[in-house]
């Protein structure tokens, strides 16, 4: 069975099956077929070094890959041997093999440049750039960075399709405050181009002189008397230059929608062992299911390492309740009782991902034990990506 056989379309609910398929990672990125991997979920949870050790792996094996970060630590970057990390790609150094690897990370409002000089006339385009309410809207609007994250990774797709630069993108996705936010940027960002506020802005420019109401008049005069007449003139200014180029963004987004449905594309959903964490990822796999986009699985970071010692919390509780009431042994009993915290911890982990599992049956789930450091160099890198794949 190939791996895009074992992807899937999220099935019905089950409450009585406990365990999980294994996730093959490897087998994963090793299928030529499999040319996108989004790394998705909730903020927190580990997304972008999962998206760098799934790339550094899949270089070493072979593939000519490429990642797309949003706003790494700078440990991650120099984890790569990268200095610093911009909306360009960058080569990682010491990568052996025959596969390659390079890094960038995702500069918003660049991006936002970019697709305006590639839709605009020079002019045009300069006049849009030049516009403070753009300035604002580029850097700072709910869903744009979310909306640029899928423009980035439909250029570097169209690039590489173009001259075979890579053959797998990998892509961490912002960290927001709700995993589905990179499923509705785009749809958010129509509509706010889209919308009866700025087709009210637009009026005056787009019609004669008779649709320039009694009407649009109070609104216009109401919004210079909230907003000022500079910035009121700087909004229309930018919704005229605009609007030639929003049937291209829209069309762009509908693309990079469609690209992310296609079976080259499988999406990892990225949770901790925790309850906000895993329901925010059950609800990021129905919602994928919704949308018909390929499943390869869950990946859960960070789990609690099982106690060396196999010694219930009962037990180790027990047991420091004696020394306690002896008088002695204040060390070892202080030992058992934080044995007894670990043991609870990993207990409450597994019921926790026994539940998620319950309930997605047909999504394989690897689980990933966190390091007792955080991740510094390709070594490091190395290590997640093996726990990943399943080697101890």
């Amino acid at each position: 069975m190939s791996t895009r056989d074992r992807r899937t379309r999220v099935g019905p609910l089950a409450s009585d099956v406990l365990e999980a398929p294994q996730l093959d990672v490897d087998a994963l990125i090793d299928d030529p077929g499999v040319g996108i991997i989004v790394c998705c979920g909730s903020g927190g949870v580990g997304k972008t070094t999962t998206s760098a050790a799934l790339a550094l792996r899949a270089a070493e094996r072979g593939r000519r890959v490429v990642v797309l970060t949003i706003d790494p630590a700078r440990r991650l970057a120099q984890a790569m041997g990268i200095e610093t990390l911009d909306n360009t790609p960058r080569p990682v150094p010491d990568v052996p093999g025959k596969g390659s690897l390079d890094a960038m990370m995702l500069d918003m409002k660049r991006t936002f440049d970019e697709v305006v000089t590639s839709q605009a006339s020079p002019e045009k385009a300069q006049q849009i750039l030049d516009n403070p309410f753009y300035t604002a809207l580029s850097s700072s609007f709910s869903g744009t960075q979310e909306y640029m994250a899928m423009e980035k990774l439909g250029q570097v797709h169209r690039q590489a399709q173009l001259d075979g630069s890579y053959d797998l993108i990998v892509v961490d996705t912002p960290p927001s405050r709700s995993a589905l936010d990179f499923l509705d940027a785009p749809e958010r960002l129509s509509s706010f181009l889209d919308g009866r506020f700025i087709r009210m802005l637009m009026a005056p420019a787009r019609g004669p002189a008779r649709l320039m109401t009694a009407g649009l008049n109070v609104f216009t005069n109401a919004l210079t008397k909230i907003l000022g007449a500079q910035v009121l003139r700087d909004m229309q200014i930018f919704v005229a230059a605009f609007d030639t180029l929003f049937g291209g963004f829209r069309a762009r987004a509908e693309k990079t929608f469609a690209l992310l449905q296609d079976e080259q594309t499988a999406f990892l959903v990225v949770a901790a062992p925790e309850e906000d964490a895993l329901r925010e990822a059950a609800y990021f796999v129905e919602r994928l299911s919704e949308e018909g986009m390929p499943l390869a699985g869950l990946v859960v970071n960070r789990a609690s390492p099982p106690p060396a010692v196999e010694l219930s919390a009962e037990e180790a509780t027990a047991a420091a309740e004696r020394l306690r009431r002896s008088g002695r042994g204040d060390l070892t009993a202080g030992l058992l009782r934080l044995h007894a915290d670990r043991v609870a911890m990993v207990t409450r982990e597994a019921r926790l991902e026994q539940r998620f599992a319950a309930a997605h049956p047909t999504v394989p789930a690897a689980v990933v034990r966190a390091l007792p450091t955080d991740v510094h160099d390709l070594e490091g890198l190395r290590e997640i990506g093996a726990l990943l794949a399943g080697e101890r």
